[in-house]
């Protein structure tokens, strides 16, 4: 059967494959790290299921709004002002199934056949694969320690075409786990206002910071694009709730393609998610990122041992960006080889980066210390035998 040639642009998530092995083997009774998926090993805060749960009891079931509760969109603008001094009307904020939502309405509003995007490689997959399905070229420029794994100014510029529509930025990134600080940010929205084009920043790490202070790029222009989700800070995966900010004149056609591509976020989730900005679960949410704060040290001093730890640590998230260029020129292979001989499952890099994939790896530090350190014995062994 013929299907349409975008498909082909939209490789296989390839840890998904490596997370189905890895599932098998603890099925089968082996005693399995999992550090391969980006979800922490932390429940939904109470405060937020207990708010789901009153929701569902008084029948909250119906749709919302296409942009979502009015409530939780106050609650998101309240958000920013209190915690990144960015005023913000919540008319612009659209509550969307998940980041993916939000990716797939700023994808089809920004991007179309003909038209370039401008991002960081390595990056996360499907931002290439949403700019991809609406027919647009991906310009994945390679990043490195040179320049914080993330795309700055001058990379923008140098490598923006007649054609560059958009450029997007990730920061936190995955699967770096490196920031832009505010200059930053600011240079390269000017540098793509300067070229009339458009900023998309991927901020769903947004909070997950340990040595600089959080930010969002919209305390800095208001006419950049934001994806942010209550997935990775908020502890609330499953719950598939995000939200995109835009500017005020976007507003309106993100709205109709919300209305015709999912028609409203799910609505318990979104009543749940109210709770998400009480300070009751904010100190359960910081006392996380703390604990986070803590693996991320754990993890970089045992592979500092093995010689392993990355020149630039961590600044967001809950990565590692390893490389293992001296071990093996196929990460995919070394991650199944770890895997089926230590039982530690982590993420060979060829999901990440089209250019030098197979030199790196990425580690989620999304389980306890002594697991950690357990996965570092593990790998050390592994090691002694390439």
């Amino acid at each position: 059967m013929a299907w349409s040639p975008r498909i082909d642009q939209v490789a296989p998530f390839r840890v998904m494959s490596l997370l189905e092995t890895a599932q098998a083997r603890e099925a089968a009774g082996h005693d399995v790290i999992h550090l391969e998926v980006g979800e922490p090993d932390f429940a939904t805060p109470e405060p937020v299921v207990a708010a789901g749960q009153a929701a569902l009891a008084a029948g909250h079931t119906r749709y919302t709004p296409a942009a979502g509760l009015p409530a939780l969109r106050e609650a998101i603008a309240e958000h920013y002002a209190l915690h990144f001094g960015a005023e913000v009307d919540p008319h612009r904020i659209l509550v969307t199934p998940g980041a993916s939502g939000a990716l797939l309405l700023a994808s089809q509003l920004l991007a179309g056949p003909g038209d370039r995007v401008l991002m960081a490689d390595p990056n996360y997959p499907c931002n290439r694969h949403f700019m991809a399905l609406a027919g647009a070229e991906v310009d994945a420029v390679p990043v490195g320690a040179e320049s914080g794994w993330q795309l700055d100014a001058a990379l923008v510029d140098s490598h923006w075409h007649d054609t560059t529509r958009l450029a997007m930025l990730a920061t936190p990134s995955n699967p770096t786990g490196h920031m832009l600080e505010a200059g930053q940010l600011a240079a390269v929205a000017e540098t793509v206002a300067g070229r009339g084009g458009h900023l998309l920043v991927d901020e769903i790490y947004q909070g997950l910071c340990y040595d600089l202070e959080p930010l969002s790029v919209a305390a800095i222009t208001p006419d950049a694009f934001v994806v942010n989700s209550f997935s990775k800070y908020f502890g609330m995966t499953g719950w598939r709730l995000g939200w995109l900010l835009a500017p005020e004149e976007a507003v309106e056609p993100l709205t109709r393609l919300a209305q015709n591509v999912f028609l409203a976020a799910p609505t318990p989730a979104q009543h749940a998610a109210l709770a998400a900005f009480t300070p009751e679960t904010r100190g359960i949410l910081e006392a996380r990122r703390a604990e986070l704060g803590q693996r991320r040290d754990a993890l970089l001093a045992g592979l500092a041992r093995l010689g392993l730890a990355p020149s630039l640590p961590p600044q967001g998230a809950f990565y590692l960006w390893l490389d293992i260029s001296r071990y093996s020129a196929d990460s995919e292979a070394f991650c199944r080889r770890l895997l089926e001989e230590e039982n530690v499952a982590i993420t060979p890099g060829i999901d990440f980066a089209l250019q030098g994939g197979e030199h790196h790896v990425r580690i989620a530090f999304t389980t306890g210390v002594e697991r950690l350190e357990e996965a570092v014995s593990r790998l050390e062994r592994f090691l002694a035998r390439q």
